[in-house]
């Protein structure tokens, strides 16, 4: 590497990507992060109702969320949840293919029928007649995971600037100039767009072709039920990806599933999203809703063909992407980061994803774009 450059890679975004990815690499290389924001995850790591749940993503990203599931529970950050997928009578073929889909890649998917939904959902409507249940389904401690990689990007020798919009990055020699808000510049090697829901607008101040990264916004609503919500409750979702609701703290975290595309930006419920919620929970269950006490909505962002994009740009290779994790950005981290960092070092990949297909993650699958 240049001894010119201020750092080898430059990681743009101090979210659950970005600290990942720097932890891992910081290891090996200089390595700097910038954020925009006062405080590292302030977006979409801060407003996740994470949890890890092989089938969530679809079975394209099912090979990272396994891969990361023993060393998320080796490091302590899983909690037994176990996850009921709910099908009405016109759905349970598509919940029987959902089933199998699964298990054939090794997942473990039980198929409920009503009595077994009632003992795990009690007071459930006659309308659901069968379930599959995931019985490794965690919960994630999302706040105590970013903070790890935080910590272990700063062991090292990590740098972080908050507060620190990229304004425009120029290619020079055999890197970077990076320009900051501040008026600051960083030169570096190999420029990382870690940055979420503002990927394809920091690519077009590099001068890099976008993706076509878009944001959705997903609203979430903490209610106060009678009953209230168990501790024992699983996440409870359904086969036509209209809600999903978990227990927390003796409250119930609902959202409507919503994907609505937005503009990069600080998000912010929608009454209409949380009305819709609550009518499709009233649906599933006859509990009584004593209270709304708290709503929000934060962005996941999506490639267009919904996989994440990891690993240097076709046409600049000094610019890499760590970009496009969609709502199993969290439950993925530490599996996605080992891969990222692994090509970026040019390095073997390690064994906790050296069975995992790297290539449909690449960028060069969009190498035609304009």
């Amino acid at each position: 590497m240049s001894k010119s450059t201020d750092c080898d890679f430059l990681v743009v975004g101090a979210g659950m990507a970005g600290a990942s990815l720097a932890a891992v690499l910081s290891a090996h290389a200089r390595v700097m992060v910038v954020e925009a924001e006062d405080r590292p995850g302030y977006h979409a790591t801060g407003r996740s109702a994470a949890f890890w749940t092989e089938s969530y993503g679809g079975p394209q990203v099912q090979p990272l969320t396994t891969a990361s599931g023993p060393w998320l529970q080796q490091h302590g950050f899983l909690t037994p949840r176990g996850a009921l997928t709910l099908a009405r009578e016109g759905e349970v073929d598509a919940l029987d293919a959902f089933a199998g889909e699964f298990r054939a890649v090794g997942v473990r998917v039980e198929t409920l029928g009503r009595d077994e939904i009632e003992r795990h959902l009690p007071g459930v409507s006659a309308q659901w007649q069968r379930a599959a249940f995931e019985p490794d389904c965690c919960d994630i401690d999302v706040a105590g995971l970013h903070a790890h990689y935080l910590a272990a990007m700063r062991k090292g020798g990590a740098q972080l600037r908050l507060q620190a919009p990229l304004v425009r990055a120029v290619r020079e020699g055999a890197g970077w100039r990076v320009e900051l808000a501040s008026g600051a510049e960083i030169r570096c090697t190999t420029l990382v767009n870690a940055a979420g829901a503002w990927a394809d607008e920091v690519a077009q101040r590099a001068g890099i072709a976008p993706l076509g990264i878009q944001p959705m916004r997903r609203t979430v609503a903490q209610l106060r039920t009678v009953p209230a919500a168990s501790a024992s409750l699983p996440l409870v979702l359904d086969i036509g990806g209209d809600f999903y609701f978990k227990p927390e703290n003796g409250r119930l975290w609902l959202s409507p599933h919503d994907e609505t595309p937005s503009a990069p930006c600080d998000a912010a419920p929608e009454e209409i999203d949380v009305a819709l919620a609550i009518d499709r929970f009233q649906q599933v269950v006859d509990w009584r809703i004593e209270a709304v006490e708290h709503r929000w909505a934060g962005l996941r962002s999506f490639a267009p063909d919904r996989l994440p994009v990891f690993g240097r740009d076709p046409v600049e290779p000094q610019f890499a992407w760590f970009a496009g994790q969609g709502g199993f950005g969290i439950q993925t981290a530490p599996a996605a980061a080992m891969l990222a960092a692994a090509q970026l070092l040019e390095k073997d990949l390690p064994d906790i994803v050296r069975g995992v297909d790297a290539g449909i993650y690449s960028p060069d699958r969009f190498a035609g774009r304009n």
